[in-house]
């Protein structure tokens, strides 16, 4: 059983930057990726980036792109979550997750393919 736990979320401003991280409990020798996935009011969980947790190959969702950098630290079991540029349309609770999954973007970029989820993290961004 992996446990995941993210921290960074808060309320900031368009524009402003916030890194999220999510410390795992362990990896197990089959964890193969570890992905952040955003939920907004009213809306399904979507996809926003996924990290290959050997080779550091990553996917990003179009939204995001060019504003959001994932990273982990493979000393400290930890992935995180740099936002820049942030967005009100970024406002969301995001979850990170684990997954043993092959490295295949039709597979890791869909929440299906993770095991384990985090509780999730408050993202608010005001105009």
């Amino acid at each position: 059983q992996v446990q995941l736990v993210e921290s960074g979320g808060g309320l900031v401003q368009a524009g402003d930057s916030l890194r999220l991280s999510c410390a795992a409990s362990a990896r197990t020798f089959s964890t193969n990726a570890m992905g952040w996935f955003r939920q907004a009011p009213g809306k399904e969980r979507e996809f926003v980036s996924t990290i290959n947790w050997s080779d550091g190959r990553t996917y990003y969702a179009d939204s995001v792109k060019g504003r959001f950098t994932i990273s982990r630290d493979y000393t400290k079991n930890t992935v995180y979550l740099q936002m820049n540029s942030l967005k009100p349309e970024d406002t969301a609770v995001y979850y990170c997750a684990s997954s043993r999954s092959s490295w295949l973007y039709s597979r890791v970029t869909k929440m299906y393919a993770y095991d384990y989820w985090g509780q999730g993290t408050q993202v608010t961004v005001s105009s």
